[in-house]
């Protein structure tokens, strides 16, 4: 019965096997690495009807259905959700809510929120980011489904992204808001598609009120490296052990979104936020985005090519550097521990004049973590966005 038992559970990591390595085989081929990563087949709720936000959780004529034009010609799908404040000013509930588009960007915050892979814009969770930044915050909300989402056309790619991020950017500035007065939020996903808007547009010398990252990844690099399906199994290690392997899976990578190397390039200020429980992207991934803006306030480390040659004076030196450089940190960070919530490391970066701020919260996990109240509150803060404004 032993031997039987044996056999089986044999059979069974041999079958699994064959199915991992057919999984991570498939990721280096462009058609199926986009759609892994994309997941815009997955359109979520199903058969919706866009033009009838209301079925979904928003208040009657609340909300427009539009269409924006990409500078490519491609067609997005998006919905403006008036904020709360403008929304509950108004006599009556609004007939045309398309005329009230200029006047609610005119007297309120607007939000422009770039979503995660997969789903549509009607989805349930985003619907709840909707409401929190629209009722809490009182913000107008620019809410875009890319291409090849949802009823947008076109084909899903990193370039394609970043130019429907920047075209619902330009048709705020277009209705009547000031670049500086936009607050790009991205969740997941969407983090490297607004770290790259942020950098595209500081080389056009725009500069928006900030870019907020939720659940970050550092680069879809990392991501293999890091990332556990079903918040166990490690999508990339299994294969480590096999010389080149890994190095050719992640080389094979067309959609990189390497947020890490857009850093330097984004002038405007930032709000990283991550739940130590999130299981899709590990909050380390935070560390590194924040540690990137940080590192060029610190002193360096004269750390050798070959550490199996360094002498105890060489290593002396190197351990004075490693604590002078930690009392550098210590001075330029701002920590704030908030009892059952998390904390806050916060920099004030002088040469451009803004604020760079990691919230590393308890709870949120990865879907819901921009809808905590708490969280919403410190985005509200930083950026002076807020509802009694």
């Amino acid at each position: 019965m032993a031997v039987y038992l044996l056999f089986r559970a044999q059979k069974y990591l041999v079958i699994f096997g064959a199915l991992y390595l057919a999984l991570v085989l498939l990721l280096t081929i462009p058609y199926f690495q986009s759609h892994a990563l994309y997941l815009n087949a997955v359109k979520l709720p199903l058969f919706a009807n866009f033009d009838t936000p209301e079925r979904y959780g928003l208040a009657p004529n609340r909300t427009l259905n539009l269409k924006i034009r990409t500078a490519d010609n491609e067609t997005i799908g998006a919905w403006f959700i008036l904020s709360n404040p403008y929304y509950q000013s108004l006599p009556t509930i609004p007939s045309n809510v398309a005329d009230h588009v200029e006047p609610a960007l005119k007297e309120r915050p607007v939000i422009l929120f770039l979503h995660g892979n997969a789903a549509t814009r009607a989805f349930s969770a985003r619907i709840q980011h909707y409401q929190a930044f629209s009722t809490r915050l009182g913000a107008n909300v620019l809410a875009i489904d890319y291409r090849g989402f949802a009823d947008s056309s076109g084909t899903p790619s990193e370039v394609g992204l970043v130019a429907d991020a920047q075209a619902a950017f330009e048709w705020l500035v277009d209705h009547g808001k000031k670049p500086e007065d936009i607050l790009v939020i991205g969740h997941s996903l969407g983090t490297g598609v607004s770290g790259q808007l942020g950098a595209k547009l500081a080389s056009e010398g725009v500069r928006p009120k900030g870019i907020v990252l939720l659940s970050p990844f550092s680069s879809i690099h990392e991501v293999l490296d890091t990332y556990h399906m079903f918040g166990t199994i490690p999508l990339i290690k299994p294969i480590a052990a096999i010389p080149y392997a890994a190095d050719f899976v992640k080389g094979a990578v067309v959609h990189r979104f390497d947020t890490l190397k857009a850093v330097p390039n984004i002038t405007a200020p930032v709000l990283i936020a991550h739940a130590v429980n999130d299981w899709d992207i590990p909050h380390t991934h935070s560390d590194v985005l924040f540690n990137a803006f940080l590192e060029p306030h610190l002193p360096p480390v004269d750390l050798p090519d070959n550490a199996f040659t360094i002498t105890s004076e060489q290593w002396a030196v190197i351990s004075e550097q490693q604590k002078v450089r930690q009392v550098k940190r210590d001075s330029l960070l701002k920590k704030t521990k908030i009892d059952n919530f998390g904390e806050i490391d916060e920099l004030y970066d002088s040469a451009e004049d803004r604020r760079i701020v990691l919230v590393k919260t308890l709870a949120g996990a990865h879907d819901y973590l921009g809808v905590q109240e708490g969280l919403v509150d410190i985005i509200g803060k930083t950026f002076n966005v807020l509802q009694f404004n």
